[in-house]
């Protein structure tokens, strides 16, 4: 199929295996393909990445997409690859050899997609390289990061309104999940739409049951929902402690669960996802480090032990449930204390500007960059050991750095664990006639013979698992990479699992370092009214609580939603019982083992065998094997 006659039906069909959009996709596609700049918002789950996706395909040559979360950035370049799509992401933690490869690609036209994280925009180098290239559209994800009313705002953001100068003949695509009127009109004003083509989804998700349960004493009323309602749940909490905690607590039960937050390696990350998303673990309990980019339809329950600081992350996190549109719970448990801890988070996240001031020398002197240097450099930063070192608070030192950000004097750049990866050097020819001692040349020739590509770009490597086929410690695995890389040979570039500091500007002395009134007032304002939002949906008792937050995103929904704990009456949720959990864990495509069952239900296989007999001689079930299936 040519270019030309490549449709975005076409090429959903060709890459992705669908046979039609959802709702809103194909608008949005044809509004962007038509060259119209355009806002899409579409809830968590609604298929955002599609309408770039497929318009960058459709158009040729090279579509810019920015966003601000390089592990998600990373996650949908390494699925485009696996589609036979062309894309590369460039940010502040690669190396400088792989910037210049990825920069390679696009110069020579070999990449559709370019993935950027906003603080590239300020590199002059990056903008007077990009100049020469054929984009053919800007998508702008997680978009209410331009808006200063936006909960999240990032000045980097600010940035990608000088891409329109470049480019003024293609169109953007703004994107978000969660944006109140203002914000969205601040989106469109900022990238300087020159037409307001906007496509909204509802924010109403009437498949799920919104509940708010007040105890001092949470562990009880989150174990009962979780032995309640059968299937995947995620408990989402705001701080790693509490995580590791919550697990134990649930396993204590009997109940599959593991814990994910930020601090994790790459490896336990990856590990814990798989082992969530195949079934082997009911239940993640996690910071807000986990959702974006996990993309499992039949999560049954959301569970929040903590309350977030505004409605559009609650939104975002309760609606990672029921995403297949079966029946699903969002549970909220609040304590009297909460209350206190929301007006608390308004202290915390806006600390004096003197305290601001000595954060940023401090940060200076610890990543050793001296007053008039530092200027587009990125370097390492251990945040924790910072914070020991000086024996600073964590919250407020945290909350510094990310003013000091909104300022534009720093970017702080948290989530940015990466995997070993390597790419060869040589020829084929000059590799074979180099002369290497006896481990570098093992695990060369073990390296060639398990990652294909290595050759034409980075490839992910796993030190574990060639010390593990090699009978070596991981040390001496390492010690090879590096031997390789002195005989240049190869480029390795080690797993990092540290934050870093970008500096956009030279290091300041101390007294000229500002903090402007639209960062710390206005902003400290405007979070002052997402707190009495969140307490006003959580602690109020004004109507339909689903209205509440509907009415808080600009919707103006005419009817109660029926199914939320105030439409109920606050009368207990009617659970389903044993057999119906049976028999929908049995009504998934294949059925489920009896030991399976009894996983996800955490009771004995004993109870699912016997509840089990009376629905197979009632012919509700099938039994194969060890498989129950429904009819």
């Amino acid at each position: 199929m040519t270019a030309q006659e490549l449709t975005p039906l076409s090429v959903l069909r060709q890459y992705w295996g669908y046979d039609s959009f959802r709702p809103l996709q194909e608008d949005i596609i044809n509004s962007v393909i038509g060259g119209w700049d355009t806002l899409a918002l579409l809830p968590t789950g609604g298929g955002k990445s599609i309408t770039f996706q497929v318009p960058a395909l459709v158009l040729g040559g090279l579509t810019i997409v920015v966003t601000p979360l390089i592990s998600l950035m990373k996650d949908q370049v390494d699925n485009l690859r696996e589609r036979s799509v062309s894309a590369v992401c460039l940010h502040s933690g690669l190396s400088r050899r792989e910037q210049t490869l990825v920069m390679d690609k696009c110069r020579l036209g070999k990449a559709t997609l370019l993935y950027v994280s906003p603080e590239k925009l300020h590199s002059s180098a990056f903008i007077d390289q990009i100049r020469r290239f054929n984009v053919r559209l800007i998508a702008v994800d997680e978009a209410h990061c331009i808006s200063q009313w936006g909960y999240d705002f990032r000045p980097s953001y600010l940035e990608i309104a000088a891409l329109r100068d470049l480019f003024p003949d293609a169109p953007v695509l703004a994107l978000t999940a969660s944006a109140t009127p203002a914000v969205a009109k601040d989106i469109m004003e900022r990238l300087r739409f020159k037409g307001e083509k906007v496509f909204a989804k509802s924010f109403s998700r009437p498949n799920i049951s919104y509940v708010v349960r007040y105890a001092e004493h949470k562990d009880a009323v989150m174990l009962k929902a979780v032995k309640s309602v059968p299937g995947t749940a995620i408990i989402y909490v705001r701080s790693r402690k509490r995580t590791r905690e919550i697990a134990e607590v649930l396993r204590a039960e009997g109940i599959s669960a593991g814990y994910y937050h930020a601090g994790l390696s790459v490896e336990e990350k990856n590990d814990r996802q798989r082992r969530w998303k195949s079934g082997e673990l009911r239940v993640i309990v996690a910071t807000n480090a986990f959702g974006m980019g996990i993309d499992k339809p039949d999560v049954r329950l959301v569970v929040h032990y903590d309350i977030p600081p505004s409605l559009e992350e609650y939104y975002q996190e309760a609606g990672r449930a029921g995403r297949d549109g079966l029946p699903s719970f969002a549970l909220l448990i609040a304590g009297n204390y909460d209350k206190g801890v929301l007006t608390r988070r308004l202290s915390d996240a806006f600390p004096s500007r003197e305290y601001i001031r000595r954060v940023y020398e401090l940060a200076c002197n610890f990543v050793n960059i001296a007053v008039g240097e530092g200027y587009q450099t990125a370097r390492d930063f251990d945040f924790g050991l910072f914070c020991t070192r000086f024996h600073l608070q964590p919250l407020m030192a945290r909350s510094a750095l990310g003013l000091l950000t909104a300022a534009g004097w720093i970017e702080y750049v948290e989530e940015v664990a990466s995997r070993s990866r390597a790419m060869i050097l040589l020829s084929k020819e000059d590799l074979y006639s180099l002369r290497l001692d006896g481990d570098a040349d093992k695990v060369l020739q073990l390296m060639l013979r398990t990652y294909t590509g290595l050759f034409a770009d980075y490839v992910y490597i796993s030190e574990t698992l060639i010390a593990s086929r090699l009978n070596m410690t991981a040390e001496r695995v390492y010690q090879a990479l590096l031997a390789l890389g002195r005989a240049r040979a190869l480029h390795y570039v080690p797993r990092s699992d540290s934050p870093f500091i970008y500096f956009p500007t030279s290091r300041e002395l101390p007294k000229y370092i500002t903090i402007p009134i639209e960062v710390y007032e206005q902003q400290r304002d405007r979070m002052k009214v997402r707190l009495d939002a969140v307490k006003e949906f959580v602690f109020g008792s004004d109507g339909c609580r689903v209205n509440r937050m509907l009415q808080y995103f600009g919707e103006k929904p005419q009817m109660p939603c029926g199914k939320c704990d105030v439409c109920r009456g606050s009368k207990p949720v009617n659970h389903p019982s044993i057999d119906e959990k049976i028999l929908y864990l049995a009504s998934q495509p294949g059925g489920h083992t009896i030991d399976y069952i009894a996983g996800q239900l955490s009771v004995s296989v004993d109870i699912v065998i016997a509840t089990a007999r009376r629905l197979l001689d009632s012919g509700a079930l099938t039994l194969s094997g060890s498989t129950l299936t429904a009819n």
